[in-house]
């Protein structure tokens, strides 16, 4: 966070916004807390195997539903075979809470309820490919939290990986909600920016994303 110069919320683009600075050192402390927690049992972190055997960079673990390349399962079939740990009730409300100071909406924010949660580490050399999140059988919006390492991150169109996009540098601390027309829009992050997180957050290096979805399923896909 750099409280010298501040950053305004913005609207990137119809329905996705951006929210500098939303958690600050305590909340992002015990998120990386949290995660490392969630990073061991019972299911362990690991990066995804792509169709075609291509190794993601960023390595995931996840609640409430298990992602692999590309369905959600209850249990982790391409790790260990283990039901994945359920999305804490905290975890739902500060979704809520995200809804509704990126979109200035408590009806909204009230109706959010997502189901998982993807928790992505990047070490300083991951990078995540242009893609859409479009496993989810809601169209509800999708919450991202990022701590850490500065990142840029990559808010494209919904027909197509190629521009137009925009580039949008995420700081530890930010929220980035994207929904309604914005919700199938590419999106990725094509490099992590150099330099050590803040030292109160008990993160030595490398960026956590953590973000919430509503799948809309109530059986494996």
């Amino acid at each position: 966070m750099n409280a010298l110069i501040p950053r305004p919320r913005t609207v990137v683009v119809p329905g996705a916004v951006h929210v500098p600075d939303w958690l600050d050192l305590k909340q992002q402390h015990g998120l990386v807390a949290e995660c490392r927690r969630w990073a061991t049992s019972p299911v362990p972190m690991r990066a995804a195997v792509v169709p075609g055997g291509h190794r993601m960079s960023a390595q995931t673990v996840c609640l409430g539903w298990h992602w692999q390349p590309y369905r959600y399962t209850r249990t982790a079939d391409d790790v260990n075979g283990a039901p994945v740990a359920a999305v804490p009730q905290w975890l739902v409300e500060l979704g809520q809470s995200a809804v509704a100071a990126a979109y200035d909406d408590q009806c909204a924010a009230q109706s959010y309820t997502p189901d998982t949660a993807l928790v992505n580490f990047y070490d300083e050399n991951a990078r995540m490919g242009m893609h859409q999140d479009k496993e989810e059988r809601s169209g509800a919006p999708v919450v991202s939290l990022s701590i850490g390492q500065s990142c840029i991150f990559r808010f494209g169109n919904t027909e197509s990986r190629n521009k137009p996009y925009v580039d949008v540098e995420l700081q530890s601390g930010d929220l980035f909600v994207f929904g309604g027309p914005s919700r199938f829009a590419y999106h990725g992050v094509p490099k992590i920016l150099a330099g050590k997180p803040d030292s109160a957050l008990g993160l030595a290096t490398g960026r956590l994303n953590i973000t919430l979805r509503d799948t809309g399923m109530t059986q494996p896909r």
